[in-house]
């Protein structure tokens, strides 16, 4: 099914340069679409990339023996933890530097900026290397993948436009979607151990989970609860029906 994930990597791009477009996000000061994507890509990790984990701690054991990494054997929950923990200290870096006063904090956005733009980078190539080596049953599991991460990528634009601007719009969104083509380039054409695959899809979930969190719960986002659980459950119901 490789020909069907570079589709799915295409579109991803295409997401990526052009969900300004969308003039349904333009909604002020929230469009419901967003709270429906929030629920959906909840739903997504919570009953499938979560419960996935617990299949690849079974098959860590005895591979990662005498290494430094043999914790991971037990472990590999802590990975989603220190996903969690690296957005949220990146975003909390990012609220710090606004705090700022406007000169001193002129200093610091280009390189927040970068790092922000750089730590998405990674994220957008862990999902599009996923696309192609995570085991899908059949093409129907793939595009539910894709789904759930495009309604992801959407909502991420949407913040990261917020936060940078110009900047995103400039070079950021550009970056992401080079990053997309590169992880997915890495997963079609190169060989990697199952052990990294297990890492990369827990990093995932507690990325997904922060990233989902700070634009729901928030006062001012005004998100919808009701548009939330609407994806949520419908999207729940979808998996657990396949």
């Amino acid at each position: 099914m490789v020909w069907l994930s570079f589709i799915f990597a295409v579109g991803f791009i295409l997401i990526h340069l052009f969900s300004k477009r969308l003039k349904f996000l333009k909604v002020l000061p929230r469009s419901r679409f967003l709270s429906i994507a929030g629920g959906i890509s909840v739903a997504y990790v919570f009953l499938h990339l979560l419960p996935e984990l617990s299949v690849f701690q079974d098959e860590l054991q005895g591979e990662l023996e005498n290494s430094s990494l043999q914790f991971l054997e037990n472990h590999i929950y802590l990975v989603a933890m220190a996903g969690l923990v690296i957005f949220y200290a990146l975003e909390s870096s990012v609220k710090a530097s606004k705090r700022k006063p406007e000169r001193e904090a002129s200093k610091n956005a280009s390189g927040l900026f970068w790092i922000h733009i750089v730590t998405f980078a990674l994220y957008n190539g862990v999902i599009a290397y996923l696309l192609v080596r995570e085991e899908y049953g059949d093409a129907l599991g793939m595009t539910l993948f894709f789904i759930a991460m495009g309604v992801h990528f959407i909502t991420n634009d949407k913040a990261l436009r917020a936060t940078h601007a110009e900047d995103y719009d400039r070079y950021g969104r550009w970056m992401l979607a080079v990053a997309i083509l590169i992880g997915w380039g890495i997963g079609a054409f190169a060989e990697v151990h199952e052990w990294i695959i297990s890492v990369l899809t827990a990093f995932l979930a507690g990325g997904v989970i922060l990233n989902v969190l700070k634009e729901e719960l928030p006062e001012d986002r005004d998100s919808s609860l009701l548009a939330f659980c609407t994806g949520l459950i419908s999207y729940s119901v979808l998996l657990l029906l396949l």
